[in-house]
């Protein structure tokens, strides 16, 4: 059993969204320090005050974890001012929501910075000192999105793909090597935050509450579970593909629960939420 309390927890993309709302619940919780990783300064300061005066000791970064040089950077610092984080939260990540050929080279580029090598690069910082103290909990935000294919997803299904099939193998590392060393992987379908503003919801599978989802989260890294997919018509994915032929699959299942048009009006975060043109390198995985 992982205890939040009185341990020191860092989330990437922590100052908005989930990422917030997860901070705000580890510090309930009893996490000792709060670390935010964010590219957003204005969300950063109004969350951290937010925190602080409600008494909780919050250390805020301004981090552009698309970019590796800023990454260890600010992972530098971290360890040298709070020290050694006992659990991660790889929240950040963005979606761009168009089809293939209209994403510019520079939009995919992006995509996979954040969403598969900020994760990693992330985790392999504060990884080191977890095996080192032989305790340590990885919580990677990868998506529903990652066990099947959809329309209009394709770079960030891909980046998602790939953060299942990393977790998933970090996870089977952890559990090889002495200590209690743990990965939790989460794999929910579309929450209600702005980040999928204009998604309709599959048949099956209504919008997600972020109160919710995040109660589930920390239930997850407090018992140590493997993964957390919501809502329960997630777990019926890997199944019905393994079972179905393909064509059938996108008929029944993509296409008669609506799966495949739930991204025909996307538009994303509303303008009034949007994140400042200097600071738009990334945005809180929601």
């Amino acid at each position: 059993m992982t205890k939040i309390s009185d341990k020191k927890v860092l989330i990437t993309g922590g100052a908005n969204g989930i990422g917030k709302l997860l901070g705000e619940k580890c510090l309930k919780e009893g996490a000792s320090e709060l670390v935010i990783w964010d590219i957003n300064e204005k969300n950063l300061q109004a969350t951290t005050e937010e925190f602080v005066k409600k008494g909780f000791t919050v250390h805020p970064y301004l981090v552009d974890v698309s970019d590796l040089e800023d990454i260890k950077r600010a992972a530098t610092l971290t360890l040298s001012e709070v020290g050694r984080i006992d659990i991660l939260f790889n929240n950040a990540g963005i979606v761009v929501g168009k089809n293939f050929h209209e994403h510019s080279h520079e939009e995919i580029e992006k995509t996979i910075r954040i969403n598969v090598l900020g994760v990693m690069h992330v985790a392999r910082c504060f990884a080191g000192e977890m095996i080192k103290q032989k305790s340590g909990h990885i919580v990677n935000i990868a998506s529903a999105v990652g066990l099947l294919a959809n329309p209009k997803m394709s770079v960030y299904a891909g980046s998602k793909w790939a953060v299942l099939g990393w977790s998933e193998s970090l996870r089977l590392e952890f559990e090889d090597m002495d200590g209690d060393l743990h990965v939790t992987t989460v794999c929910p379908s579309y929450i209600k935050t702005g980040m999928f503003e204009g998604v309709e919801a599959p048949i099956l599978a209504p919008l997600l509450d972020p109160d919710d989802i995040t109660d589930q989260i920390i239930k997850a890294v407090k018992t140590n579970e493997i993964e957390v997919k919501a809502p329960w018509s997630v777990h019926l994915i890997p199944i019905l593909r393994g079972i179905m032929p393909t064509r059938l699959f996108d008929l029944v299942v993509g296409k008669g629960l609506n799966i495949y048009n739930s991204m025909a009006n996307f538009v994303g975060r509303p303008a009034k939420e949007a994140v400042p043109e200097k600071e738009k390198k990334e945005e809180t995985e929601k």
